[in-house]
């Protein structure tokens, strides 16, 4: 199992309280807070389970915000890396003519 490191701050006397009951249960902090947040989690899916059309519902709602920016190039997000190296070479060839036109200038 992959775990990951998360950090928040609490009273002094919270620490202390669950550093105790810890030592008292015979476990780390880390097990005491990892087996606290797991029945906590529990309890809250058992207070409101989502049925199967609660889901679905759910889901629907969150695949509307979902999706491809319409541009009518479906073979854009493919071609990102073309596309932003024809941008930066079209800007180069404009600077280049910039700076040629102001040279000509300079010469008459």
């Amino acid at each position: 199992m992959k775990t990951v490191v998360y950090r928040w701050r609490l009273p002094s006397k919270r620490k202390a309280e669950l550093e105790a009951a810890a030592r008292h249960e015979g476990i780390s902090l880390r097990a005491l807070l990892n087996r606290v947040t797991g029945e906590w989690l529990a309890a809250r899916r058992a207070s409101r389970p989502y049925s199967d059309a609660e889901e679905a519902a759910i889901r629907k709602r969150v695949m509307k915000t979902l999706g491809s920016i319409a541009g009518g190039d479906p073979t854009r997000s493919e071609r990102a890396s073309e596309l932003v190296r024809e941008i930066i070479y079209q800007k180069h060839v404009k600077e280049s003519q910039r700076l040629a036109r102001g040279f000509a200038r300079r010469s008459d």
